[in-house]
C-alpha cells in the first residue's frame, strides 16, 4: 500500500510539472494558433534563473525560506521576460507565415540550451533546495517528499488562475474575442497585438515557473531539461485536446501516473513507451483528444 501511495503522489508531482509546461503551450496555441517549439527553452531559462539566484548571486535570495521564494520569483520573471522578447522579435513578424514561425521557434529552442551550456557548462548543476522542502511526510505508511506537494499546489494554482483570466477578466475576454474576429476587435479600438503579447507572457511564465520549481523534483538543472520535458508537454497537449486547459490537466495526471507505475513495475524506461501507447490508443478512440476546446 505504501508503495502505491508513493507512486501516486510522485506521479501527480511529475504530472503537475508537465502541466506547468503544457498549460502555456495549450494557451498559446488555443488563443494564438502558434506552435511554440521554443517553449522548453523558456522552462530552462526559468530553471537556471532560479538556480543562479538561489546560489547566492542575487541579494536577498537563497536556498532557504523567503530567499528561495525570491529566487523562484526571479527565475519566473526572467523566463517571462524572455517569452515577451521571443513574441516581439520572432513570433510577431511571422504571424501570417506559420512555416517560418515553426522553423524560427525550433531554432530558438536549439540555441538557448547551447547558450546555457556555453555559459555554465553542459553538466547538471545541483539545485539548492530549501531545507524545509527537503524532508518527507508520512501518508498511509509511505514517506512522501514534501516537494511533490509544492508542484501539485503550483499546478492547481496555475490552472485556476488561467481559467479565471480567460473567463472573468477584461483582457481574457479581449483575447478570446480577438481570436474570433481580430479585425472587429481592432476596429473597436483595442490593440490585439498587446493582448497576444500578454498571452505569450502568461504562457512563458507558467513554463518558467515549472523550470523554477522543477529543480525540486529532479534535484538538479541542466541545459537540456526543458527540451526533454517539452516532448511530454506536447503529448499532454495532444491528448488533452489542442487548446484545452482542462484536457491538458487531465492528460498530465494520466501521463505522470502511467510513467511512474510503468517504470516501477516493469523495466525502467518503459514508462515512456507506455505513454506513447496510451497516446495512440486515445487518438484512435478520440482523434480530437479528451476535449477540443479552451476551457
Amino acid at each position: 500500500m505504501s508503495t502505491v501511495v508513493l507512486l501516486v503522489l510522485t506521479g501527480l508531482g511529475l504530472g503537475a510539472l508537465y502541466f506547468l509546461v503544457a498549460s502555456g503551450l495549450s494557451l498559446i496555441f488555443g488563443l494564438m494558433d502558434v506552435l511554440n517549439f521554443a517553449h522548453g527553452a523558456l522552462m530552462s531559462i526559468g530553471a537556471y534563473g532560479t538556480w543562479w539566484a538561489a546560489s547566492g548571486h542575487l541579494p536577498g535570495a537563497g536556498s532557504g525560506g523567503l530567499g528561495f521564494v525570491l529566487a523562484v520569483a526571479f527565475g519566473t520573471a526572467v523566463g517571462t521576460a524572455a517569452a515577451v522578447v521571443l513574441e516581439l522579435a520572432v513570433i510577431r513578424p511571422l504571424y501570417t507565415r506559420p512555416r517560418e514561425q515553426i522553423l524560427a521557434t525550433v531554432g530558438v529552442g536549439l540555441a538557448v540550451p547551447a547558450l546555457l551550456s556555453a555559459i555554465w557548462g553542459a553538466d547538471a548543476r545541483p539545485f539548492p533546495s530549501p531545507d524545509a522542502l527537503s524532508g518527507t511526510f508520512q501518508l498511509l505508511g509511505a514517506q512522501v517528499p514534501l516537494n511533490r506537494l509544492v508542484l501539485i499546489a503550483a499546478a492547481v494554482a496555475v490552472l485556476a488562475a488561467l481559467k479565471l483570466f480567460l473567463g472573468r477578466t477584461r483582457h481574457g475576454l479581449v483575447v478570446r474575442a480577438g481570436v474570433e474576429d481580430r479585425a472587429m476587435v481592432t476596429a473597436l479600438g483595442t490593440d490585439v497585438r498587446k493582448a497576444f503579447t500578454l498571452v505569450f507572457a502568461i504562457g512563458g511564465a507558467a513554463a518558467a515557473l515549472g523550470g523554477a520549481i522543477g529543480g525540486l523534483y529532479f534535484g538538479s538543472v541542466d541545459p537540456e531539461q526543458g527540451t526533454s520535458l517539452l516532448i511530454f508537454a506536447f503529448v499532454v497537449v495532444v491528448m488533452g485536446g489542442m487548446g484545452s486547459l482542462t484536457g491538458a490537466a487531465l492528460a498530465s495526471v494520466g501521463v505522470g501516473l502511467v510513467q511512474q507505475f510503468a517504470n516501477y513495475y516493469t523495466t525502467d524506461g518503459l514508462g515512456d513507451l507506455a505513454v506513447v501507447v496510451m497516446l495512440a490508443a486515445l487518438l484512435l478512440v478520440r482523434p480530437r483528444g479528451l476535449t477540443g476546446r479552451l476551457a
